[in-house]
């Protein structure tokens, strides 16, 4: 038995029948009773515990280290394991530590925390950090939760299209949607001329499947680099986002806020590149350059269908090449890799781009199958064959992976940006009246 004293306490042990400390007969070691993988490794106090007089209330006696019958004080709770399923506080002073203990032993497995007080904390945790439950919670149903509340209420997903006229823009979203969703199949006459300037044209549809409503609004560039001179036609673009962001924030900062804003911020720009099979137009680089810090820029190469499988890949190459030299990023971003799963998925993407894209809304028979295709003099070219084109992985990557990632990206880095540079230019926008808040929607 180890003398309580400071002169010995450098000879104690923890109870492990070493230096004088022996282990009564039918007590275990906490080793005994703690998994290996989650056993702490003991505390090492920096200066010797105070030594007291020994407590006769103890019901085991003293046993080294950390027992209340030597009356030695108690480690911190760092070195002590952490119980799992406690009976509850454990009473005494000084010898809440060897109490706890005993509750360890006797009811194998089951052991309380004690502290300073003499009480134990119960509950789930391991000594490990981490928690273990004893039973089902239900906490998983979060997930259900949410889903039955999405389909409910429904989302907004809002893309752009832009790129000069005759790049079938309008033929990929009907195809990507697979409806007519386009400015030009509500309501497009074939006579219609190509505006002087470039025009902002925005439709809306929602769109159901599987319980699932979506208001899709698809806004149309019309105008787009079809002029002689092009000098700064991207500014009514980046002018229609930013006011999508103006209209959001006042929304925001309005004393009596709607329940749900309406959300008309442009979550996604598809830039479509003429498949010139050469490099990237000076609009392109200028376009991409200017727009890529507001919204996501998404490239794809129009009409690939135009281009061999050589051609293609050289084309592909040397875009990417091209917007690296400018310092253009596009969608999605390094630095917006949450962590190493994302950043691997995302590589391989950002190594298939810009997808090499073609689109139709007409059905032919392929070997007894209805598919997507261009008909042409020497067969059909199928939309959704990865072996003709790269519209599967666009859509895949653009609908059914990305999507969701598409409107947190807006919201929480371009639209706060925005936010972030409108309140310190005008050190905050003050409140405004629910007759202003409908006069901005209109």
């Amino acid at each position: 038995m180890c003398a309580a004293s400071p002169h010995s306490l450098s000879s104690c042990r923890l109870g492990n029948g070493k230096g004088g400390g022996s282990r009564p007969e039918g007590r275990r070691d906490m080793s005994d009773i703690v998994p290996p993988e989650v056993r702490p490794k003991p505390a090492v106090p920096a200066k010797p515990p105070n030594v007291g007089a020994p407590s006769p209330s103890s019901p085991f006696p003293p046993q080294g280290l950390g027992v209340g019958g030597g009356g030695i004080s108690a480690p911190p709770p760092s070195a002590i394991p952490v119980p799992i399923g406690s009976h509850g506080p454990s009473h005494g002073g000084n010898h809440s530590v060897g109490h706890g203990i005993g509750h360890s032993v006797s009811h194998a497995g089951s052991h309380t925390a004690p502290h300073s007080g003499g009480h134990g904390h119960g509950g789930s945790h391991s000594s490990s950090g981490g928690s273990t439950l004893l039973g089902y919670i239900g906490i998983d149903t979060i997930i259900e939760q949410m889903r039955k509340k999405t389909m409910k209420t429904g989302f907004d997903f809002n893309i752009m299209v832009v790129g000069h006229s005759g790049l079938g823009k309008s033929t990929l979203v009907n195809t990507l949607f697979k409806s007519q969703v386009s400015r030009r199949s509500a309501g497009w006459a074939r006579d219609e001329k190509i505006p002087k300037t470039v025009e902002i044209k925005a439709v809306s549809h929602v769109i159901e499947e599987g319980g699932v409503k979506m208001k899709l609004t698809v806004v149309d560039t019309p105008g787009f680099g079809d002029q002689i001179n092009n000098d700064n036609c991207w500014e009514p673009i980046s002018k229609y986002i930013n006011e999508q962001y103006e209209k959001f924030l006042k929304e925001e900062v309005n004393i009596t806020r709607k329940k749900r804003i309406p959300d008309t911020r442009v979550h996604c720009c598809l830039y479509f590149i003429s498949p010139t099979g050469h490099s990237l137009r000076q609009l392109d680089t200028e376009f991409m350059k200017r727009l890529s810090h507001s919204v996501n820029i998404i490239p794809v190469i129009a009409k690939a269908d135009t281009l061999t499988i050589e051609e293609r890949q050289e084309f592909k190459q040397r875009v990417r090449k091209e917007l690296e030299m400018s310092g253009i990023e596009f969608y999605p971003q390094k630095e917006f890799d949450d962590d190493m799963e994302d950043k691997s998925d995302n590589d391989k993407i950002r190594e298939a781009m810009p997808f090499a894209v073609v689109g139709s809304d007409k059905e032919y028979q392929v070997n007894g199958k209805r598919v997507l295709g261009r008909k042409t003099a020497w067969g059909i070219v199928e939309v959704e064959n990865p072996n003709h084109c790269e519209f599967a992985q666009l859509r895949d990557f653009l609908i059914r992976s990305h999507l969701q990632d598409l409107k947190e990206v807006t919201h929480n880095i371009h639209y706060e940006t925005y936010r972030a540079k409108r309140l310190n230019e005008n050190g905050g926008l003050h409140p405004i009246s629910s007759a202003e808040t409908q006069e901005s929607n209109l």
